[in-house]
């Protein structure tokens, strides 16, 4: 079935990629949706929720990360130019970048910053907030893809662009698609830039699944939440209950990997693609990816699409990296 728009399936403009995305995942076999998709008004909330577990270390690692060397990164980052953009890729609401703005605000130094986030009720929103929180700080919110975001902010030979992919959004790529990222990130990168991206490191097993599997059922709800958008946006009829979730980690790889499992054979209508889907019992919808490294695999990436490691800063637990990385010359 091509996805056609006519009066009995009327699929918004807006939403004509989600539901194409939709079509596309549910006719796969294996099924899979993209995680891209849990993010909503209430995904948003589930995800601030999840940053807050006992068990999800990672933002705690990383904020402690930024805390321990916002003093040097502000003096890498402003040396030998004019001014700079501390551009962030998936910004959220954020929380760990707030040191570095703080920092950099009262070090006074010449910088805008650049959210790029997929959801404008979270840039709206954090707009608002640093608004307030941070008056003096320049801001730009941009609503858009990174890339096409990236293409519109100009660059000059006194002027340097910082480019943070933080919270581990790496790990949400297969090592292919790392692969793609960077390598066209990198053919957008002028010499004096940096990149300055957030990596899970590989260890205990049992504390990775932890972290994707938590007691409280957040990450659950978090997952399940594309079927409610489904319901809600394309008029699905998913029974979210009907589904088991399903994390596993393979210490081989460093992925940890989401799955909702059908309970039984079940078929599920969709008013905005005007069709059914069939999903048999124990049949698994793929909806993550997240995967872990080792510092030489982060090294390898570096150099594989054009980069140099220029340092590896960590928390006081070694638990998480934030990495380092200019333009090979």
């Amino acid at each position: 079935m091509s996805l056609t728009t006519n009066k009995n399936t009327a699929i918004p403009k807006n939403k004509f990629q989600f539901a194409q995305d939709v079509d596309a995942g549910l006719k796969s076999n294996p099924k899979y949706l993209s995680s891209k998709y849990f993010y909503d008004e209430k995904g948003d909330i589930l995800f601030q929720q999840i940053m807050n577990l006992e068990e999800y270390y990672l933002t705690r690692s990383e904020y402690e990360t930024f805390t321990l060397h916002k003093e040097e990164w502000h003096d890498t980052f402003s040396k030998g130019v004019d001014r700079f953009n501390l551009i962030e890729f998936g910004a959220g609401d954020a929380y760990k970048t707030k040191v570095l703005l703080n920092h950099f605000v009262d070090k006074n130094a010449n910088f805008n910053y650049i959210p790029i986030d997929i959801s404008g009720n979270v840039l709206d929103f954090l707009h608002k907030k640093l608004a307030q929180e941070i008056p003096k700080l320049s801001v730009t919110p941009i609503q858009a893809d990174y890339f096409k975001a990236f293409d519109n902010i100009k660059q000059s030979s006194n002027s340097r662009n910082i480019i943070l992919f933080l919270g581990s959004n790496i790990g949400n790529f297969t090592p292919s698609v790392a692969i793609d990222f960077f390598g066209k990130l990198k053919s957008k990168c002028g010499p004096n830039d940096y990149v300055l991206i957030g990596v899970d490191q590989k260890k205990d097993p049992n504390k990775i699944l932890a972290a994707y599997n938590d007691s409280k059922g957040v990450t659950e709800s978090f997952n399940k939440n594309v079927l409610v958008r489904i319901n809600k946006e394309l008029g699905g009829n998913f029974e979210p209950d009907n589904f088991i979730f399903f994390p596993t980690y393979n210490p081989l790889s460093g992925e940890v990997r989401s799955y909702l499992v059908s309970k039984s054979n079940q078929s599920v209508f969709i008013k905005a693609l005007n069709n059914s889907y069939s999903i048999k019992a124990f049949e698994s919808i793929f909806t993550e990816i997240s995967k872990k490294y080792s510092l030489d695999e982060i090294s390898k990436l570096a150099d594989n699409t054009g980069f140099e490691v220029v340092n590896h800063y960590t928390d006081s637990k070694n638990r998480f990296i934030n990495t380092l990385w200019k333009p090979k010359s």
